[in-house]
């Protein structure tokens, strides 16, 4: 039966395999080590206050996860996070795990009071949950993207979006122009 938890810690030791292991199979083995060693240093090198997980997971089965790292912008008051990276199991997907997991995760996220969070990846995807297209006017990426019509972004109070003030920093393990 699938289960959702806020407690990362729990399966901390599996993620890195789990985010090799789907980032391999959908993007070539150098993606599923790239992203698998972007995973063990969020873990190991942020601050508890700074990162959050969200688990999909059938009793000790991990299924997925989704990663929210703080953004914090110079300036500006409000609480931002990235949510990156996520996976779920390959064995898994096409069942709305991927979903569920990240209308979970913004739920937790405004129950902690976060006003923002944002993604870097496929609107198409990340459009069903209610994330839209930003501008980097509205809020800047900590460094350069790649592909900018990636960036998104989406409310978690129902205020309506006023540009962040000033530029923004992510944490240790997102500070490397490869990722963006």
């Amino acid at each position: 039966m699938l289960k959702m938890t806020w407690d990362y810690n729990a399966y901390a030791t599996e993620l890195p395999e789990l985010f090799r292991d789907v980032f391999t199979a959908s993007e070539g083995k150098e993606e599923g080590a790239v992203i698998s060693a972007l995973v063990s240093d969020l873990l190991e090198t942020t601050d508890r206050d700074d990162l959050h997980g969200a688990i999909a997971h059938d009793g000790p089965q991990l299924l997925g996860c989704i990663l929210f790292s703080r953004l914090r912008f110079d300036q500006d008051p409000r609480q931002v996070f990235l949510m990156s990276p996520v996976a779920v199991r390959t064995d898994r997907q096409k069942a709305g795990i991927g979903q569920r997991l990240i209308a979970f995760g913004l739920g937790e996220l405004r129950r902690d009071k976060v006003d923002f969070v944002v993604t870097y990846g496929d609107p198409n995807y990340y459009g069903k949950t209610g994330f839209f297209p930003i501008s980097e006017k509205v809020a800047q990426a900590p460094l350069p993207l790649s592909h900018p019509h990636g960036w998104l972004g989406q409310s978690l109070t129902g205020a309506e979006m006023a540009p962040f003030k000033a530029s923004s920093h992510c944490v240790s393990a997102f500070n490397k122009p490869e990722l963006w």
